[in-house]
């Protein structure tokens, strides 16, 4: 099960990196959120990985620490409204911008092709 587990985290965390490197921002919006999501199972493992486990110490052999769950809350929380803020970010610089390049780049692009066809003429 602990394999699975990290290969699961393994896998938000990878496919979270390789969205935050796109160049739109919906990409990077999802990107951060499956890094959270990455985070928080990473979270939760720390406080061990047992089924049926009581989370406290005293009478019981084996048992789970409740640390870890309540900053899992709390980290999913503030990951609901870090998204909730860039996602308005997002917007906000669309609407400013008429481009939603993450970079700022492709307005450039787009404006200096136009200015080429006007010099060649074509």
């Amino acid at each position: 099960m602990e394999l699975v587990f990290a290969l699961v985290i393994g896998a938000l965390t990878a496919s979270g990196v390789y969205l935050l490197l796109r160049a739109r921002t919906f990409p990077v919006v999802v990107g951060l959120t499956l890094i959270s999501y990455g985070v928080n199972l990473f979270l939760f493992s720390s406080g061990r990985l047992a089924t049926g486990a009581q989370p406290i110490i005293s009478g019981a052999d084996s048992y789970t620490d409740p640390l870890p769950q309540a900053l899992v809350l709390t980290a999913i929380v503030i990951g609901f409204a870090m998204t909730a803020f860039v996602v308005v970010l997002a917007l906000r610089s669309l609407a400013d911008h008429d481009d939603d390049h993450v970079d700022g780049h492709q307005g450039d692009r787009t404006a200096q092709l136009d200015h080429r066809k006007e010099e060649t003429g074509r």
